[in-house]
Formats: C-alpha cells, structure tokens, sequence
C-alpha cells in the first residue's frame, strides 16, 4: 500500500496510490498519525478500500503533496551512515551511529519550496531513505528489528552546515529549520519493497547528478538502527528515522557549494518515488 496525504497546508486530507492512480480517502476519517499506527490502522484502510472500491474520488494532478503522514512524535536521523559521505566530510566512519533531531516542525511535502534560513550562506542538501515506526519500541532486539518497521519513504535531510558545525552544541541547529524535512511523495509499506537494502538513491542540482548512491553501502542497517535507537528512548508508532546520506552533498565539493535562491533540486529513490524542490530565500511574512 501507498499513503499519500494531500491539499493545503495545515488542512491536509488522505489518500492512497493504487495502480498509480492517487485517490481521495478522507472519508475514512482517520488521519496518519500515531494513532492510526498504533491501532492497526493500515488493516482497517484495507477494510475501507475494499467496501469502497469503485467509488473513491480520483485526486487530481494539480493538487498538493503533503508528507504522507501527519507530525510524529520525533524524526530521528543517522549522520555519516555512508563511508563514502563520512570521507567527503573529513570525518572517521563511526564505531557507533551519530543521531541527531530534526524538529517536527521542519516536516513538509515532497514538492514544497525549500527555504534558505535567515542568515544562511551554507544550505546544503541530503537524499536519504527514511522508515517510519509501527508500533511501540523499546529495548528491541536486532533480530526483531524489522518487525517494527511500518514502511519506508523518500527524505531530503536539507541542511545548513554552519548551523550544524560551527555554532558549537548538537547538529540539530543545522537541521531543524523550517522546511528541511521535505518527505514523500509516499510512504511505502514494507511488502511494497522487496530489498530495502538495495536502492538506488539519487538527488540532482539544476539538472545535474550531484549524488548517485545505493543502500547496499548503508554503514548501519535498519534493523541495527531500530534496535540501536530503543535502548536510549522508546520509538512510538508513526515516527520517522532517516538514515543518512550518500556521497555528493555540497559540504564535499572543493569548494564548497551551496543552495541559492532559484536552485532546482530533485530527488528519488528505487520504489519510493520522485521529488521536486525549489529553493527561495527567507523572506519575513
């Protein structure tokens, strides 16, 4: 199954991808939240599709993507996750996965604009593969891992690497801003994706391949990772962890390169679908 959420922000409504058709399930009067996972959501949305079949209004084109799932509790990412991104960083592969926050109110749609902070010069971009938990985890098993693994979407880590590396503190300054978690366009279940650790991932800048990478180099699995991350703090259902990214980000160019207004970013994932972003300066509303 794929979950789409859909219209204007902060009035958003959901839907589901079925032969690559988008359709309208609002009248299903569930949103994806914690909630939903947590109660077995997803088997009563089958329920729901299978009475309704043949009568779900067609979304259209025009109309726009949302993350596919509302705000969760936490989005977790996974830094230096690739050895070949940790050596453009001049950084040793971790014997223990980074993790930093992004915060919640960075989450956008797939094909929202992506805004320079203010005071920005160092906004960079991140393809990544994200997951999303399904039920409540703690102190879970690397054996057990994937059974708490609900589905897996597309995720631009946007970044601003001054924030993050030379503000002193965490990474998270760096992270959390607004519209630096684009996501979608959907979440993927995990039967929608035969080998999770085989995906190519791929993100271009104004038309060119900047980063062009699979999931078979992930330094640490998902099953690691869902394990690993529940012995420091319990993951609820519906949130995210992303889990990092490839080579190609601008930090590694000599020199440097960085987002400016009018830059193009696309980006996509084996099975997960594709993204579109523009970049717009910080403008005061």
């Amino acid at each position: 199954m794929k979950l789409i959420r859909w219209g204007n922000s902060g009035n958003e409504k959901t839907g589901v991808i079925i032969n690559d058709v988008k359709y309208d399930t609002s009248a299903f009067g569930e949103d994806y939240n914690e909630k939903f996972f947590e109660t077995d959501g997803l088997i009563r949305l089958q329920m729901f599709l299978k009475t309704h079949e043949g009568e779900l209004k067609v979304i259209s084109e025009n109309e726009r993507m949302a993350a596919p799932f509302a705000r969760p509790s936490k989005i977790l990412c996974i830094g230096l996750n690739y050895a070949k991104h940790a050596a453009e960083s001049n950084m040793a592969i971790p014997a223990e996965p980074i993790l930093f926050m992004k915060s919640t109110t960075s989450l956008s749609g797939p094909n929202d604009d992506i805004i320079i902070p203010k005071n920005s010069v160092k906004t960079d971009w991140e393809v990544e593969l994200a997951f999303v938990i399904g039920k409540k985890a703690s102190y879970v098993s690397e054996a057990e891992g994937m059974d708490y693994v609900v589905g897996y979407c597309l995720h631009n880590d946007v970044s601003e690497r001054e924030f993050q590396l030379e503000r002193g503190g965490t990474w998270d300054k760096g992270k959390g801003c607004d519209t630096f978690a684009p996501m979608g366009p959907f979440m993927a279940t995990t039967d929608e994706i035969s080998d999770v650790h085989n995906l190519r991932l791929w993100l271009k800048l104004n038309g060119k391949i900047v980063q062009d990478s699979n999931t078979d180099d992930l330094i640490f699995n998902i099953p690691f990772l869902v394990s690993y991350l529940s012995q420091f703090m319990t993951l609820l259902p519906g949130d995210v962890v992303s889990t990092g990214t490839p080579a190609g980000v601008g930090l590694g160019f000599i020199p440097p390169l960085y987002l400016k207004q009018g830059d193009v970013i696309e980006l996509g994932i084996d099975g997960l679908g594709e993204a579109r972003q523009v970049v717009k300066a910080y403008a005061k509303s």
